[in-house]
């Protein structure tokens, strides 16, 4: 609620600063006094639009402040302490704002320097002022469809509405991005196809080509690996001048050294093992020049296939892990395409099934919507013929489209009629601000128990009435003030003295200059403020007997 408001050189008020409480409060005095600029500093507080000339003459910058103390279960409260604005545990915010001669205007909040347009998150949401159409936060499509599922208690069917939309848009977002990526694949697809056949016919391997290599250099150098090998071999095996046979004839010659120098027995089984050795060496040798052959058509095809693993090479990374990657990931491609057909049908699948669940529940949505409507327009309509208002029509429209939005497919409009014979036209053009302040205290009397916003400010609510119907306002006045802050300029007398705090707006000459000032008004200066509403500038004992009847009527 709203619990200080201070003021200081706005118009003709020089300094004001005003302590309310919660409840019904009104704002008494005669025509002129400035009861108006106390709304006026109201809204610019809760994002109106400044003017320099609403600075004190002679001055070079106003300052408007207001203290709210945050409902706990106010939606703006985890806002504002994400922000930093408020402490995990804080729920006070002072809104501060100074208007400059020279247009340098500034908003604090909490004393945080922030953007002007900061403040029109907060209007409608801390603060309805009736009178005045910029203000009224029950004026917007949006916020009657808010209005309406409060009424009818449908938070919880719209949550499940909310949710399983949610999930359909995610489904149906998935799909797009799907079928997006594929048509990019798609495009790809017969260069990925010419790509798998390259690869798979080169069938690269790992270690191929190094064994191609050294096969190609067996081939090209046959006739000299021929000549090398056929001249070892015969220095191991010549007939009696070979190395075997020397090794044999040093062989015998240590065998006969042994039979004389038993410690020599050791070096018999050395010779003895490298001419076994050695034969082992000219068997290979002569293997090898037997197997060894000139074959210019082997030569051929290695050289080719070498070209071919070169070529894969210089395309597809440079190495031959680099080729066989691509050959994986091209095969893996390929096949994710092939499989994105099925994907993309078992997201349509899906789609159909929640959509289907979404339909469900926005049917029964609406349906409780309407029952809801016919409700609200029965019960405001009651209020409407308490309140006296003559040939008015309300009516809460429900509109079923085929759009399936986040709240629903349904679009919800207040329609007034003011007039006998004229149409139903939407609340937001209606003109006359009595007549829409009168509305809106019905409205807000039958919503009192689920409307979030904390304080109600009524304007011009009089306009046009006295007697029972005043009396009858300010008896909706006081109810609701047990669920809202109300506070409410009124000239009616029938109003004030159902207020449970009242606040005269006075005006004086202080050293030639106009001054405006705000008295609380209690016993008897309050019963004197309700007899000169009731007789004027004369008042006699019987008006203020009647000024406290009224009062004590109120109480009781």
């Amino acid at each position: 609620m709203l619990t200080e408001l201070r003021i200081t050189n706005f118009a003709v008020i020089e300094r004001l600063s005003l302590e309310i409480d919660s409840g019904f409060t009104v704002l008494t005095g005669e025509t002129g006094t400035g009861k108006s600029l106390l709304i006026d500093a109201v809204q610019l507080l809760v994002g109106g639009r400044v003017s320099s000339e609403q600075v004190r003459f002679g001055e070079d910058e106003a300052q408007l402040e207001a203290v709210f103390e945050i409902p706990p279960t106010h939606s703006i409260l985890p806002r504002l302490r994400a922000q930093g604005i408020l402490g995990p545990n804080d729920s006070e915010l002072i809104i501060r704002r100074t208007i400059a001669r020279s247009g340098r205007n500034r908003v604090y909040l909490n004393g945080i320097l922030s953007p002007a347009h900061t403040l029109e998150e907060f209007a409608g949401t801390l603060i309805d002022i009736h009178g005045q159409h910029d203000q009224q936060s029950l004026l917007s499509s949006a916020a009657q469809l808010e209005v309406l599922d409060a009424f009818g208690r449908l938070q919880e069917l719209r949550n499940q509405y909310r949710a399983s939309h949610q999930e359909w848009t995610k489904t149906r977002h998935k799909r797009d991005q799907l079928a997006a990526a594929n048509d990019q694949r798609m495009q790809q697809r017969d260069v990925l196809s010419f790509q798998q056949q390259e690869l798979d016919q080169a069938a690269c391997r790992l270690g191929e080509e190094e064994g191609l290599q050294a096969e190609r250099q067996r081939l090209a150098s046959s006739h000299r690996l021929a000549e090398l090998a056929s001249e070892a071999q015969v220095q191991l095996q010549a007939d009696g001048q070979g190395v075997l046979a020397s090794l044999a004839l040093i062989e015998r010659a240590v065998e006969e050294l042994v039979q004389l120098d038993p410690e020599m027995k050791g070096t018999t089984g050395l010779v003895s093992e490298s001419r076994v050795l050695l034969k082992e060496v000219a068997d290979g040798l002569r293997r090898y020049v037997e197997g060894l052959e000139a074959d210019p058509s082997r030569l051929a095809m290695i050289e080719d296939r070498l070209a071919v693993i070169q070529k894969m090479k210089k395309k597809y990374g440079g190495t031959i892990e680099a080729v066989l990657e691509t050959q994986s990931r091209v095969k893996e491609e390929l096949e994710r395409l092939s499989r994105s057909g099925s994907e993309l049908d078992q997201y349509d699948r899906l789609i159909r099934e929640q959509q289907r669940v979404v339909a469900t529940v926005a049917r029964r949505l609406s349906e409780k919507r309407t029952e809801a409507a016919t409700s609200l327009t029965r019960q405001v309509g009651k209020d409407l013929e308490a309140l006296k208002m003559g040939p008015v029509r309300f009516l809460v429209q429900v509109e079923s489209g085929e759009e399936y939005g986040p709240d629903g497919v349904d679009r919800v409009e207040f329609l007034l009629s003011t007039n006998s014979g004229e149409p139903l036209k939407p609340m937001a053009r209606v003109a006359s601000g009595g007549e829409l302040s009168r509305v809106m205290l019905a409205l807000k009397s039958v919503l009192a128990d689920v409307d979030r916003v904390p304080v109600l400010i009524f304007d011009e609510i009089d306009t046009g009435v006295g007697g029972a119907v005043a009396a009858m306002i300010g008896k909706r006045l006081r109810a609701l003030g047990h669920y809202h802050q109300v506070l409410c300029i009124t000239h009616l007398p029938q109003v004030a003295s159902q207020a449970e705090h009242h606040f005269c707006v006075e005006k004086s000459e202080v050293k030639g200059r106009t001054v405006a000032k705000v008295r609380a008004l209690a016993g008897a200066s309050r019963e004197s403020e309700i007899a000169r509403m009731l007789g004027g500038e004369r008042v006699t004992q019987k008006t203020r007997a009647t000024a406290a009847e009224l009062i004590a009527g109120a109480q009781e």
